[in-house]
């Protein structure tokens, strides 16, 4: 149910009791969630230097209804300080004498059911602390307005009640599925990604392996099998992966299918090898569908990717459950994995611009153009939609360094980006610099995995001020950057979730490596407060850890917790001191330390026989 600017409900009106909460009034406001991050809205509208009106409103957990939504409220007038009239209400104007509004004791039994209700709901979610604590209540809102707009807490949808995208046509859309589970899974919230996998490939995937939507799109393939490896990594569930094994298998096989497709054209062609299909779901829907089934590099990425975790997942499983026809499977997918990305990389050395400065890649072998020429010449142009083929390609993290560094140059220096993120690239026009909701996370993960660490927080801080609302947080899919709202969609929620686990906790996709505190922001650090997260899953184990700062003794301590004995090989834990200081001399559990990185920064800890580790750090 939305709640309007002045703290109205399409079914409760609190300007019927404060005349002065007109919509003109709460164009000055203050919004807010109560507890932090739960869904209980709070309003404050000021009315005078010495007085504000407060709307409070908030979902009736204890209401049976199927589809009615039941509301709680309270509007008080405060006037230096102190409450001087206060009005509550239960989701309807009354009706005496058989509707009366309720008392002040009625109102917050409610409220004291509403906080166990969701407090409950998210109990699972790792625990964690930084020095700006609002980016950890920004990320737990995420998943209970998540909860919220899924029908029985489950079911997919794309947008809210009031919008476009809460019809059916979108609700087997593969970004829902896929952010949503990667999001929960990064925050420890194991059932909810059980639950929402289960659903997605009962209700929303067919035999052969496709969602029951528009225009598939070849990379989310990938990643579903990568986040379904994922899960087995985080959970050690194979019976979901076994529940589902056909349709898995059968995902796996659509994409082998396509590659071999691309092994029978001419070997000199340009998409020889390459994997050819819809990268944008709305491709399809075009006069000529077909000018955007492409040889996209993203593609190729992020089938190798999901074809090399999955076929780790599908081993361990095989296994367990002595199946030589699962474990065959695995060694095909991770051979077809190596071909697919040697076949990647050789076709993007090859299509590199070096004649442009900086050099220029296109999103596909064989352009001509750049993207933005291409959408002023071509009609309909190829290079539409470049935004999400660049991000897909990065997060696939496929690429080795130098060519990963290239995309991201190419897509700063040629119009791909916004204030830091991934922008909605369209046709040069004085207003077409809209940012995107939820396609970019991608980009912004390689930007830590590169140590481009500042841009990756120019990315967090731009997405939260510019593709939310602020107090609310309602993040949109495509943002303007003036200030406006923007249309409301499930997946661009997920983005700051992500953002803050992986600047806590980030996994190297292949190797035995965890990365702790790559993308905190100097300023953390320097505050001398806790940095924490307690808990977080990887495929070694729940793990944990805590940094802190002593300004006034020029010492930063920290400690981690690995779940197993020398498990990853390595931790890299970075030091984000201010530029000004430096690290002197470090220890580990009392043993000098090697550090690394491009400002000798990162402490390299070989875990060996040990799960706990103690390191103390001198700085000038």
């Amino acid at each position: 149910m939305p709640v309007f600017p002045a703290g109205s409900t399409r079914t409760y009106h609190p300007v019927q009791y404060f005349p002065e909460l007109t919509n003109q009034a709460a164009r000055k406001r203050f919004d807010g969630l109560i507890g932090g991050w739960m869904p209980a809205v709070r309003k404050v509208v000021t009315v005078s230097e010495t007085a504000y009106d407060e709307i409070v409103v908030f979902g009736d957990v204890q209401a049976r209804d199927k589809f009615i939504v039941q509301t709680w409220h309270r509007t008080a007038r405060v006037e230096n300080g102190k409450i001087t009239r206060v009005v509550y209400g239960h989701t309807y104007p009354g009706f005496p004498p058989r509707r009366e509004d309720p008392s002040p004791e009625q109102f917050y039994r409610a409220l004291v059911a509403f906080t166990g209700y969701w407090e409950k709901l998210l109990s699972d979610f790792s625990a964690a602390s930084v020095p700006e604590y609002d980016w950890i209540d920004m990320s737990k809102h995420a998943f209970a307005k998540e909860l919220m707009v899924r029908p029985g807490g489950v079911y997919p949808k794309y947008g809210a009640v009031d919008r476009d995208y809460y019809g059916s046509e979108y609700d087997g859309f593969q970004d829902i599925f896929t952010l949503i589970v990667y999001a929960n899974l990064e925050w420890g919230l194991f059932e909810m990604a059980r639950t929402v996998i289960d659903n997605f490939f009962s209700d929303c995937v067919d035999a052969t392996g496709v969602n029951n939507m528009r225009g598939p799109e070849i990379a989310q393939f990938g990643l579903t099998l990568s986040l379904l490896a994922r899960y087995f990594n985080y959970t050690g569930d194979d019976a979901l992966l076994l529940r589902h094994r056909d349709k898995i298998a059968a995902t796996a096989a659509l994409l082998v299918d396509l590659h071999e497709e691309s092994l029978r054209l001419p070997q000199d062609d340009p998409g020889y090898g390459l994997i050819h299909g819809w990268s944008e779901s709305d491709s399809c829907l075009a006069p000529k569908p077909m000018t955007w089934w492409l040889p996209y590099f993203a593609n190729n990425a992020y089938s190798a990717r999901g074809l090399r975790d999955i076929a780790r997942a599908w081993s361990k499983v095989s296994r367990s459950k002595r199946s030589a026809a699962m474990e065959k499977m695995a060694v095909d997918w991770m051979a077809r994995s190596k071909v697919l990305q040697d076949a990647l990389v050789a076709s993007m050395e090859k299509n590199v611009r070096k004649d442009m400065h900086p050099p220029y890649i296109g999103p596909f072998p064989g352009t001509t153009l750049t993207f933005w020429e291409s959408m002023q010449k071509e009609r309909p142009s190829p290079q539409q939609w470049a935004h999400r083929a660049y991000a897909e390609l990065l997060q696939a993290d496929m690429l080795p360094t130098s060519l990963a560094n290239v995309v991201i140059d190419c897509m700063r220096a040629y119009g791909a980006t916004t204030l830091g993120v991934v922008a909605n690239v369209e046709r040069p026009h004085p207003e077409g610099r809209d940012i995107l909701g939820f396609i970019s996370y991608g980009y912004a993960q390689m930007l830590l995995r590169l140590d481009r660490v500042e841009e990756y927080l120019l990315f967090l801080y731009s997405h939260r001020y510019h593709d939310h609302t602020r107090g609310s947080w309602t993040a949109g899919e495509v943002a303007g950057i003036s200030g406006d709202t923007a249309l409301f969609c499930i997946p661009a929620q997920q983005t700051i979730p992500l953002l803050i686990r992986w600047m806590l906790v980030l996994e190297d996709c292949d190797e035995e490596k965890l990365y702790l505190a790559k993308g905190v922001p100097r300023d953390w650090v320097a505050s001398g407060k806790e940095i924490r997260i307690d808990g977080a899953p990887t495929r070694w184990g729940r793990i944990s850890f805590k940094l802190v700062a002593l300004p006034a003794e020029k010492r930063v301590v920290a400690s981690v917790q690995l779940s197993r004995l020398g498990s990853p090989n390595e931790v890299h834990l970075k030091l984000r001191l201010p530029l000004q200081n430096k690290l002197l001399k470090v220890r580990i559990n009392g043993r000098v330390a090697n550090l690394r990185g491009p400002r000798n920064d990162t402490v390299l800890i070989q875990t060996q026989n040990e799960s706990r580790f103690e390191v103390v750090g001198e700085f000038s």
